[in-house]
């Protein structure tokens, strides 16, 4: 199973991603700004998702439609 980025790069375990828009956060006050970085990325069942772990949120869903390598 690939699973790709907003601009089709494949995402790989321990990847850094980058976002590419800003995120509310369901369940806090939290928005994640565009820009930034998330490290250590782990793939999910689902293609469209990766768990991540952010300064303020740990055991993040995100997207990958939001996120680009790097």
């Amino acid at each position: 199973m690939d699973v790709k980025d907003s601009n089709g790069a494949i995402l790989k375990d321990g990847d850094s991603v980058t976002l590419i828009k800003d995120l509310k956060v369901k369940g806090t006050s939290v928005t994640l700004k565009r820009g930034t970085r998330v490290k250590g990325i782990r793939l999910t069942d689902d293609p469209a998702e990766v768990e991540c772990n952010v300064d303020k949120v740990k055991g993040l869903v995100l997207r990958t439609e939001f996120l680009k390598k790097g």
